[in-house]
């Protein structure tokens, strides 16, 4: 009885979740299906400020990133894919986190809550010494690379949802 209930159990969340992924994930399996159709037409259709991503590539070298998004977020599938381009273009060659968080913006190790995530897709930004510098949330004020000069040449940057 206990392997028939666990058993109903995993079928419902596949059934429930089947595409959506939780907790860490690799950059791979968002260019992979079901994800790839929205992942690589939204990374190939974003075209960065040239200008900006050459400012930003020395500002870029000693900072740490992790993203939070949902594969089932329309602002991630839109945002996520834009700021990937916006990385490569700026020659970011460190490894970014990317979290997958559930529609409740949860994740199976706490580490949505454990950072505040109130709203995907969440950059956030870190300095060599692994303090947070600031966090784009949801989506950008202005444009995702504008956001991103901004707030790493330590300009006054608020997100969407800061006071």
């Amino acid at each position: 009885m206990k392997i028939a209930l666990t058993f109903c159990c995993f079928i419902l969340c596949y059934v429930s979740y089947g595409q959506d992924l939780i907790g860490p994930i690799e950059i791979e399996a968002l260019q992979e299906k079901p994800h790839s159709e929205w992942f690589v037409a939204e990374y190939d259709a974003y075209q960065p400020y040239s200008k900006t991503t050459t400012q930003l590539t020395p500002l870029l070298k000693e900072v740490a990133i992790v993203v939070f998004m949902g594969t089932w977020c329309s602002d991630s599938q839109l945002q996520v894919p834009a700021f990937y381009n916006i990385l490569d273009a700026a020659g970011y060659t460190k490894k970014t986190t990317l979290i997958a968080v559930d529609t409740d913006k949860k994740t199976p190790s706490g580490s949505a809550k454990k950072h505040g995530i109130t709203h995907v897709p969440t950059f956030i930004f870190y300095n060599a010494e692994g303090v947070e510098v600031n966090r784009i949330v949801e989506s950008p004020i202005e444009f995702l690379e504008d956001d991103m000069l901004q707030l790493l040449s330590g300009l006054d940057y608020k997100h969407t949802y800061e006071d």
